[in-house]
């Protein structure tokens, strides 16, 4: 009988059940890959994820396994360039963008120095029920035989397509339209460092990572997500050449050095973040367009929040769910702005941000706020302060 099993070891699951045997609790974390194994990602993790990294003492083994550390934003558009780069939050200011098979091991790895009994290669199929409640799970062992297991609490941080949300029945709350679709690569020899460009119908990102690579990521609208996977190449060059063709020339010197990596299957959903036995962290309660890289960072503070509202309160029937419900309510209350910016930007309309943002060109201080609302340094309201105002008001 364990207190709590996680399933899923990967941005949100190996924080959550390391904060938990932080906690003294008895803890089962379940993955069904066998690490290192990489995944769809945009990488990035913003201030407040490289934060908590340091909190947790892992952001120096993120470091020395090479991820090249980034301090410097740039957002291009027609009619207007902005330069910058978020404020610090907790005194961490630099920022990183590593590939999961370097990431996801070592969060995993701090999960096992922590106490948590880790099995990977392990294929959760089901959960087992009293009553309404969740009591364990069911699942493969590497050899292929089945198992079971018993805890207080089963956390699914086991991605979109949660099986711990299906087997509850956890409804979408919240929920919108698929809006893009996206194709990135690994490239060498493309100087670089973070860059966002836009036009109508466009996005393009582009991350230093790992081993000197760059990632280079190209955005579609979803409606031509049919089209543009018939012929994946011409349409992600032609994404740079017409969107960012200072970067396109950058990019003929240098050497694409992985296949061509995507999906059209970006859901927009916030789910039932709990129930009777159960909750749910990461890509299996909130899951977004992943256009503003802001998958990693929310994992960990999800992760973060909901370890906190439990705290010590695991045993205690009622205790457990007003934590439980404290932590819903605090998924609403923090993320629904982020859920909202990622919709606003998948839009791929920047038209309709141009004229605020030209006007932030000569106010450094505004710019790096600006970028300090999309890294959740500041909020949007700290950002909309009396200077601001006062500029926007300016014909």
């Amino acid at each position: 009988m364990y207190d709590v099993i996680v399933i899923g070891a990967r941005c949100a699951g190996s924080p959550t059940a390391m904060l938990f045997a932080q906690q003294g609790y008895r803890v089962l974390l379940l993955e069904k890959a066998r690490f290192p194994q990489d995944t769809l990602s945009s990488h990035y993790i913003h201030q407040p994820g490289v934060a908590l990294l340091n909190q947790w003492g892992l952001l120096d083994k993120l470091i020395d396994a090479g991820c090249r550390p980034i301090n410097h934003q740039s957002y291009e558009a027609p009619g207007v360039r902005l330069d910058g780069f978020s404020l610090p939050v907790d005194g961490q200011r630099t920022t990183y963008a590593p590939r999961r098979y370097v990431l996801d091991p070592i969060l995993a790895d701090g999960a096992v120095a922590a106490g948590v009994e880790f099995r990977q290669s392990c294929a959760v199929t089901d959960l087992l029920f009293e009553g309404d409640r969740v009591v364990g799970v069911r699942y493969t062992t590497p050899g292929g035989a089945e198992a079971t297991d018993r805890a207080r609490l089963v956390v699914g941080a086991d991605g979109m397509r949660s099986l711990v949300a299906r087997k509850v029945g956890a409804p979408n709350v919240i929920e919108h339209p698929r809006q893009t679709c996206t194709y990135y690569s690994y490239w060498s020899g493309v100087p670089s460092h973070f860059e966002l460009y836009a036009r109508p119908g466009r996005w393009i990102g582009v991350i230093p990572t790992n081993d000197d690579l760059t990632l280079l990521m190209a955005y579609f609208p979803q409606d031509e997500f049919s089209q543009t996977r018939k012929d994946v190449e011409p349409a992600y060059l032609d994404a740079f050449r017409t969107t960012a063709p200072e970067l396109y020339e950058r990019m003929q010197a240098g050497e694409r050095v992985e296949q061509l990596y995507g999906t059209g299957h970006q859901e927009n959903f916030f789910r039932k973040a709990y129930g009777p036995g159960w909750a749910l962290v990461g890509d299996a309660v909130n899951h977004k367009d992943s256009i503003t890289a802001r998958g990693i960072t929310e994992a960990f503070l999800q992760a973060q929040t909901l370890t906190e509202h439990i705290g010590q309160d695991l045993h205690d029937d009622a205790a457990l769910e007003e934590a439980l419900e404290a932590y819903e309510e605090d998924l609403d209350e923090n993320h629904t702005s982020f859920y909202q910016a990622a919709l606003n930007v998948a839009e791929l309309k920047p038209e309709g941000r141009t004229e605020m943002l030209q006007k932030l060109v000569g106010h450094q201080d505004l710019i790096d706020r600006y970028f300090s609302t999309l890294s959740g340094a500041c909020s949007i309201d700290d950002f909309y302060n009396t200077e601001l105002l006062t500029l926007l008001d300016q014909s």
